[in-house]
């Protein structure tokens, strides 16, 4: 007769559901892998094999009840861990899209709008259209499988306990936010440079042609250098978000590095 224990049940369930917690809430939150229109079954099935594929190799558990309140914390923090994590590289694609929203502005796209339903907001056709851009780029240099990886070597670095995380840790996230936020503006900087001077010479002209209806004529001048700039630097656009890509991954790395200081 197969006898089972209460000690290898919460074993079983410990090496279950502690890394799954971590794996969950980044994969709820990473870009593309946590995106709303990937049903919430798929993102759960992903999570369930992940841990059953990596669950062998993790090092040992603390030895507390799953039900316990220490094992509740436990869990709790896991949570964290994982949403830290996702929360840094989704950073990233907010900067690509606040690039967007900047050039849109300055391009007088504003009003050319929509809802978007990921991020609760309205968001302009080329924010969205960056966005889009950045989320291919990260497929192309396999990025959701550097931040599974990531995440794996996390529970190296950074193993399942009962330690409370260090203060220091929230101050890595908003500084890694200061970090990739400069890379956003970097990214529109190109295209706000060319629209500047060509306000600046539409200025001139008002100033030197006063009977010329600026409004009638700046709209569709400002819309078609905009649009032609932007063409342009796309390739620009395209290295710099690899490298905005490459301080992301750095940036969860270094807050792994800053929570397993515990």
């Amino acid at each position: 007769m197969i006898s089972i224990t209460d000690a290898q049940i919460n074993t079983w369930l410990a090496t279950l559901l502690w890394p799954l917690a971590r794996i969950l809430g980044l994969i709820m939150i990473a870009p593309v892998i946590g995106h709303g229109s990937v049903p919430a079954r798929i993102r759960i099935g992903l999570g369930v094999f992940i841990t059953l594929v990596i669950a062998p190799a993790l090092p040992p558990l603390p030895e507390i009840s799953v039900a316990s309140p220490a094992g509740f914390f436990i869990l709790i923090m896991q949570v964290l861990i994982g949403v830290a994590m996702g929360l840094v590289m989704r950073l990233a694609f907010s900067a690509v899209e606040m690039a967007g929203e900047i050039i849109g502005l300055q391009m007088g796209l504003g009003f050319a709008s929509f809802f978007d339903p990921q991020s609760a907001s309205n968001i302009n056709t080329l924010s969205s259209f960056l966005g889009l851009l950045a989320a291919l780029a990260f497929l192309a240099i396999n990025g959701h499988l550097l931040l599974l990886g990531t995440l794996v070597d996390s529970f190296t670095a950074l193993p399942v306990s009962s330690n409370p995380l260090p203060g220091q840790s929230m101050f890595a996230i908003a500084q890694a936010g200061s970090i990739i936020f400069s890379h956003g503006v970097l990214l529109a900087l190109p295209l706000i440079a060319i629209l500047l001077m060509t306000n600046l010479a539409l200025a001139i002209l008002n100033r030197s042609a006063p009977q010329l209806n600026i409004f009638a004529i700046g709209f569709p001048i400002t819309l078609g250098v905009g649009l032609v700039a932007f063409d342009l630097s796309l390739p620009y656009l395209a290295g710099q978000t690899t490298t905005l890509f490459e301080h992301v991954f750095d940036a969860i790395q270094q807050t792994v590095r800053l929570l397993a200081r515990l």
